[in-house]
């Protein structure tokens, strides 16, 4: 396989152990993680050959950061270097009825203060065939809007395939940019679209026909959001497919798990899975994404299979402590063959 690159932040995650609470921590637990490098740390394990871009600061806290990025075989040699600290953020892990909770300290981060220029994107895109990026990284700072507009536009001149992770932010998008002008630019480069409903209406108003989402529960059917699949479709024509998670919230320990893409002409559904004991679902879609991309290059004229691939991955993630999924291709290939036993190899 070709090269695959990411283009996007990392942060250092501080998270109280187990399930406690902010107010009852007297310790954090540490994990590097973001939208784009858990992205390139499940392509690596996969076996998928993948840079990292980013902007690091020069100090022990962004060398732990890309330490950790090599200990997964990532590739890291056209990270950029500048500003004083690693972007951070804090998780509170929910479970049952009790939701999940994230406090950022992001602001002034290193990749905040990019500026177009200071990646040479020529360079990193000699040798590759896909580009992703993230609705996270546009929503980090006007700077950060304007290289990953300054990526795509080279990436798009250089004929490599581009896909694009929505990942509405409600926390972000602080910094006075017009979200839906900015998205809608970046998003007219790309060739693969995942996004789920929330996504699609926040950036660009776009909802499912007929259906009222605060009714839904539970009880989530794929034909219900083929809509925004083609109206998706129909605002971005350079799109070759569309794809939508669909997770279904019975609790913040229970959830169910799928996803549909659409080519414009077929529509493509996973199997359903119910993830009934959640150890971790920070970095589900980026799990997704990172087995949607693999799925697509292994399989380029299957698309049923890279979808129930992706699915699969993300499904394994949710049982994994971090933001990365470390799931192997024989763990997500045994789970897609119907195997959800857990059982002890030996």
């Amino acid at each position: 396989m070709k090269r695959v690159v990411t283009f996007g932040e990392i942060m250092l995650r501080l998270a109280p152990p187990g399930f406690l609470r902010f107010s009852q921590a007297n310790s954090f637990d540490v994990v590097y993680g973001g939208g784009e490098s858990n992205v390139a740390v499940s392509l690596a394990n996969y076996g998928v050959p993948v840079d990292f871009v980013t902007r690091l600061p020069k100090n022990d806290i962004g060398e732990c950061a890309l330490m950790e990025m090599r200990k997964r075989g990532v590739g890291t040699d056209k990270i950029v270097y500048g500003g004083d600290r690693l972007g951070i953020y804090f998780l509170e892990t929910g479970a049952v009825s009790r939701g999940s909770k994230v406090v950022y300290d992001r602001a002034h981060s290193a990749i905040s203060e990019i500026k177009p220029g200071m990646v040479d994107w020529k360079e990193v895109f000699k040798g590759a065939e896909w580009f992703h990026w993230t609705g996270i990284t546009p929503a980090i700072s006007q700077g950060a809007a304007d290289a990953c507009l300054e990526a795509v536009k080279v990436a798009s001149e250089m004929g490599i395939t581009i896909s694009t992770d929505l990942n509405y932010r409600a926390k972000l998008w602080n910094y006075g940019g017009d979200r839906e002008a900015i998205m809608t630019e970046l998003t007219s480069y790309c060739d693969i679209i995942l996004g789920n409903e929330e996504d699609a209406e926040k950036h660009f108003d776009i909802k499912p026909e007929g259906l009222d989402i605060t009714l839904q529960g539970h009880d989530v059917k794929a034909e219900s959001f083929l809509s925004v699949c083609k109206q998706m479709m129909e605002k971005f024509p350079r799109a070759k497919k569309v794809i939508t998670t669909l997770r279904g919230s019975i609790s913040a320990s229970h959830n169910t798990w799928a996803g549909i893409m659409y080519d414009g002409k077929e529509t493509y559904t996973s199997p359903q899975y119910q993830i009934t004991d959640i150890v971790d679902r920070v970095g589900g879609g980026d799990s997704f994404m990172g087995g949607l991309i693999y799925g697509l290059l292994k399989y380029p004229e299957d698309d049923q299979n890279a979808l129930n691939f992706a699915v699969a991955a993300s499904c394994l993630k949710h049982t994994i402590k971090g933001d990365a999924n470390l799931a192997t291709v024989a763990e997500v290939e045994k789970l897609m063959s119907g195997d959800a036993s857990g059982r002890v190899a030996r």
